[in-house]
């Protein structure tokens, strides 16, 4: 016999947000990902907000500055580090190919201020060529084209990748005309 959709559904019931709850869903977070401060500080907003949204005498004024201790904290104790998180990120974004303004775009939604990005950016050893070809290597695009044809007829799109990317025009440009190594 099969059950009826509502039977076989079940309905998961939804924890009361404490202080110590949100430590733990903090530090599990933490356990599995490198994060900056404003990023985890939403993740426990929306936890809040969520549970909020089912107890409306749940006070979230109260809420926020748990989750503001709790960040002073993490920090103190060296568990987030905004500095840390950035240079992880712009690493592994170099390594992609990714092109500084986008790696900056990105950081900067996950609120890392502007000038720590740039700073970091510049201590690593960049070549914005050298990035640009990685990118068109996984796309694909340019020079890693099979189709001789199929290159000609799509340069304009291959070069608004690669500006799109953040590229410079120059750069893009330099590459699409490259041969495949």
């Amino acid at each position: 016999m099969q059950e009826s959709g509502l039977e076989a559904k079940k309905i998961k019931k939804i924890r009361k947000i404490t202080k110590i709850r949100l430590k733990n869903i903090g530090l599990y977070y933490l356990k599995r990902f490198e994060t900056s401060v404003v990023n985890l500080k939403s993740v426990l907003k929306r936890r809040v907000m969520k549970y909020a949204y089912h107890d409306s005498d749940f006070d979230i004024k109260e809420a926020e500055r748990w989750i503001d201790e709790l960040l002073e904290d993490f920090q103190r104790l060296g568990y987030i580090n905004d500095e840390r998180y950035c240079e992880m990120k712009i690493k592994s974004y170099l390594a992609a190919g990714k092109s500084p303004r986008y790696i900056i775009g990105k950081l900067r939604e996950k609120g890392i201020n502007e000038s720590i990005a740039e700073c970091i950016i510049a201590e690593q050893e960049f070549n914005p060529y050298d990035a640009a070809i990685k990118l068109a290597r996984k796309k694909r695009i340019g020079p890693y084209c099979v189709d001789e044809k199929k290159r000609k007829e799509r340069y304009a799109k291959d070069l608004a990748v690669l500006i799109r990317a953040g590229f410079d025009y120059d750069i893009a440009v330099e590459v699409l005309q490259a041969e495949a190594d």
